[in-house]
């Protein structure tokens, strides 16, 4: 048997061809079924055949093409549909539900109830089923119960409604986090992550055009329903859309030929992470319970949401704080958004760009909220909480930065961790951190404080603070380990060998994971 070339380059070792020996093959004829990748038998048919770079590139353009806008659609609608009580709250949601005193932010805090007990079936789940059939079914409920949102005549019939919104939109992010890493080289990733993220921008923007456009409604049913009914309704027509033309593999994908199939899955195999592993395996568990980034990053996440109803639910109200009237609660959420999605773009395009700066892209972009956190704390408000708002408006669009560190957290779980069990486990427990802190923040804003809500702004600064800090100890974290391994392998500088590099790869594709696999080094 020939050896196996792929003159594609690494990640941080670019003059670097992969080439895998017959030996190595054997070696993984022996393995168990479980233990090899769902796609090894497309990396397998390299054997004996270049990856041209052009070839490559052109198949990489195909699934940016392709996959890029269904996860784009997909991110923006489920932003939209989440965020429909933040424009709906000003339209008459809490007089037509019935909400009073702190009802409005338990229902809030409700969808990620909904979302904290779903995250460990939709990972389970994720990892047996197929990947583009689970999220785009997902996608057609949650459409179908934003639909239903009008006939909520209670507190307790909208606390049901959300509670199951969230459960159905569980399956969203830590899906694409795992899509991210089946489709996506390591440097490639963050570009693409930021791209459908700051669809969260878009979606500001767009709702916020809509809530203004809706809000001069003044026949047939209140202005809040219309909202819940379109949104609901294009989400709908978009599940559908995603359940066709999303594939479940790049080995499956009807908009790659044979040969391009290959070629995808030997580009994703140099993350050193296989494709898809579709056997749940208990080590690989254990593991994930002892690896520090794991608690690291769930302590990052809930820190980073505290701060989030400021950003999403709690906008329009907040405005009303400051003073403005019910339509310009709406349009002044749009430059926010605005900032969110050119600070997302330009984050990703400079991770991608530039190797190992994610840490500090996450730490500017932190020290950046911690700065406006600080002016909503400290900038005199007045006795009626109006005083000094423009200065608070502006510290408030500026927070809009927060999006920047946790998108790029996510790229930290899709490039680095290895053994599909350990990813989607690592990325379930990241989104418990996300739920508990999304619960939490609703509640910091206490209906005895308005106008001024001290809490809630308090709850913000420390929010960040503590995320910042958890970027530090992370970057520290995984520096030391790839300096480690680095002395372990007696190599000179950062880079591996070729055989070790070779080696890393195969252990990839067998589903071994990044602290059994030693050939593997953490993206900073």
């Amino acid at each position: 048997m020939n050896e196996k070339v792929a003159d594609e380059a690494i990640p941080g070792n670019k003059d670097i061809s992969i080439s895998v020996s017959p030996t190595q093959v054997e070696r993984a004829s022996s393995k168990s079924s479980k233990d090899l990748d769902d796609a090894y038998e497309f990396y397998r048919r390299q054997d004996a055949t270049n990856v041209d770079p052009l070839e490559a590139r052109q198949v990489l353009r195909k699934i940016d093409w392709h996959i890029l806008p269904l996860l784009m659609g997909t991110y923006l609608l489920q932003y939209l549909d989440k965020s429909t009580v933040n424009f709906a709250s000003v339209f008459g949601l809490r007089q037509g539900t019935h909400l009073q005193g702190q009802d409005y932010s338990w229902s809030l805090s409700i969808f990620y109830f909904g979302y904290l007990v779903a995250q460990w079936p939709a990972g389970y789940l994720l990892q047996r089923l197929p990947v583009g059939k689970f999220i785009g079914g997902t996608t057609i409920v949650w459409g179908m119960l934003t639909i239903v949102t009008p006939a909520c005549k209670s507190f307790a019939g909208l606390a049901v409604n959300r509670f199951l919104l969230g459960c159905s939109e569980a399956v969203v992010n830590p899906g694409f986090v795992l899509v991210l890493s089946m489709w996506w080289r390591q440097d490639e990733q963050p570009m693409r992550l930021t791209t459908y993220y700051s669809m969260n921008g878009i979606a500001g923007i767009c709702g916020g055009l809509l809530g203004y456009a809706i809000g001069h409604i003044t026949s047939g049913l209140p202005p809040w329903m219309y909202i819940f009914l379109i949104f609901g309704a294009i989400s709908l027509a978009w599940g559908t859309l995603f359940l066709i033309f999303m594939p479940d593999l790049p080995s499956t994908a009807r908009f790659l030929n044979d040969r391009q199939k290959v070629v995808a899955v030997e580009r994703v195999a140099m993350n050193r992470q296989g494709v898809k592993n579709h056997h749940f395996k208990t080590y690989q568990m254990w593991q994930c319970f002892k690896d520090p980034k794991t608690w690291i990053l769930f302590t990052m996440a809930i820190a980073a949401q505290i701060p989030n109803a400021a950003q999403s639910s709690f906008t329009s109200i907040i405005l009303e704080t400051f003073g403005f009237d019910v339509l310009e609660t709406q349009y002044l959420q749009i430059p926010g958004n605005v900032v969110q999605f050119c600070s997302l773009l330009l984050s990703g395009w400079i991770s991608s760009r530039f190797p190992n700066l994610r840490c500090a892209v996450m730490l500017i972009s932190n020290l950046i909220c911690v700065g406006c956190g600080a002016a909503l704390v400290g900038l005199p408000v007045g006795s009626d909480g109006t005083e000094n708002r423009w200065g608070r408006l502006v510290a408030l669009w500026l927070c809009s930065f927060t999006s920047v560190g946790f998108s790029l957290s996510l790229t930290m779980v899709s490039s680095n961790v290895a053994g599909y069990t350990k990813k989607q486990l690592t990325g379930a427990f990241l989104f418990v951190g996300y739920c508990v802190g999304n619960i939490i923040g609703p509640q910091t804003f206490k209906d005895s404080e308005a106008p001024f809500y001290t809490s809630a702004y308090i709850a913000i600064l420390v929010g960040y603070c503590v995320k910042t800090t958890m970027v530090a100890v992370l970057y520290l974290y995984m520096w030391a380990e790839n300096k480690k391994r680095d002395r372990e392998a007696v190599v000179q500088g950062s880079g591996l060998s070729e055989e070790q590099e070779k080696e890393a790869i195969e252990q990839g594709m067998q589903d071994v994971t990044e602290i059994d696999n030693k050939g593997f080094r953490y993206v900073l």
